[in-house]
């Protein structure tokens, strides 16, 4: 008997012992799962952090340290409109001179930029200049003289179209758009349905021939593209607002270069005609550096007349250099003069001589520092006397 209650009692206790074991090892099991679970909630806090703090304010980073200083060699684009048309010398480019004009590109070592890199790699400084080809309008010129040679050449370029005009005399035919379209250096950019001087529409006006025009591409090429282009570079700020939501880029018919502070829906293209298309002249625009700033004010670029002229203020970075080195011209009057500029810190103000008259005011500013030749521009709109 008493080895027996001797063995139940080894038996009991060993049963103790055991049921100890598993509640000790299911307790580091829960333990080490606790703490796997933990350091895996830590893990995607530290990644959160990492994202929020690198990711979100990095690209603010870039915005507003790296811009001048980041070695952002930009995008210079240009905008052509007529080829070999000799009775429009305002937006005619000879082909004999374009031919020129690229070759001069390549002999600066310049590479064409293709226009579908640029939303993607927006916020990336660019360690080489590129240059970006548009081309407003679709004239039937263009597809006659200047589509074989870029086709030959392969030259990425953005073709914008108004699409009211296509087919009709001087103008390209759907056909011939959709031809070009196919190949994929080659895009097709939103240039409204009008083209008329939309900044005097009202919004819901704006709004419907915006919206035809989508309504039209997305018939005829199967998408609305996601290049726009204002007609003669004319907005308010409430069109602009609106095109934002309808594309990923937008460009005016102001100068500069592009570059990581540019704002996606007001990009600046240098004007290229018979007029601003002498060689040397082109050979020194191309090697234009962007001039960056953080900030321009009024946003509004339609001037109405009781804010005629404009308070314009340019806010630059701090620390950026030789910023009393800048010359400024506007055409205030309607005559081309320097401008009356104002420097104290890093913010830039020009007190205008007098008025803009109708219907375009403009203002380009310059800066030559240790790195080359840096340019930007602005284009205002100027409301009518009634």
């Amino acid at each position: 008997m008493f080895s027996l209650k001797k063995s139940k009692s080894k038996i009991t206790n060993l049963s103790k012992f055991s049921l100890l074991l598993v509640w000790a090892l299911v307790y580091d099991l829960l333990l080490v799962m606790i703490i796997n679970k933990i350091f895996s909630l830590a893990a995607s806090i530290i990644k959160l952090f990492i994202f929020l703090f690198f990711l979100i304010p990095n690209s603010n980073a870039q915005e507003n340290n790296s811009k001048y200083y980041s070695e952002d060699l930009g995008i210079l684009p240009l905008i052509y409109h007529r080829f070999d048309e000799n009775k429009y010398p305002s937006t005619n480019i000879q082909m004999d001179i374009f031919k020129k004009q690229v070759d001069l590109i390549k002999k600066n070592n310049f590479n064409f930029y293709d226009p579908i890199k640029l939303e993607p790699e927006f916020k990336i400084p660019k360690k080489e200049k590129k240059i970006l080809l548009t081309v407003d309008d679709a004239f039937s010129s263009f597809y006659k003289n200047a589509w074989p040679y870029l086709k030959k050449n392969k030259i990425p370029f953005i073709l914008f179209v108004s699409t009211e005009p296509v087919g009709k005399t001087g103008y390209m035919t759907w056909s011939q758009i959709k031809e070009i379209s196919k190949e994929d250096f080659a895009y097709i950019g939103n240039h409204s349905h009008s083209h008329e001087y939309m900044v005097n529409f009202n919004f819901k006006k704006f709004k419907d021939d915006i919206e035809k025009s989508i309504k039209i591409f997305k018939k005829q090429l199967g998408y609305n593209p996601i290049f726009f282009s204002y007609p003669f570079g004319e907005y308010n700020l409430e069109q602009k607002n609106y095109i934002k939501k309808k594309f990923k880029l937008s460009f005016g018919q102001h100068s500069g270069v592009i570059d990581v502070n540019k704002d996606k829906f007001e990009l600046p293209r240098f004007p290229i005609n018979e007029k601003y298309g002498d060689l040397k002249r082109f050979e020194f625009l191309i090697n234009f550096l962007p001039f960056q700033y953080k900030d321009i004010s009024p946003e509004e670029k339609f001037i109405k007349v009781n804010k005629n002229p404009p308070e314009l203020e340019i806010i630059f970075f701090e620390g950026q250099k030789n910023l009393k080195n800048i010359t400024c011209y506007s055409n205030e009057g309607n005559e081309w003069e320097k401008s009356n500029i104002n420097i104290n810190n890093n913010i830039l103000k020009i007190n205008f001589r007098e008025k803009f008259l109708f219907r375009r005011g403009r203002v380009n500013c310059s800066l030559n520092d240790d790195k080359g030749w840096r340019w930007f521009g602005i284009q205002f709109t100027i409301e009518q006397l009634k």
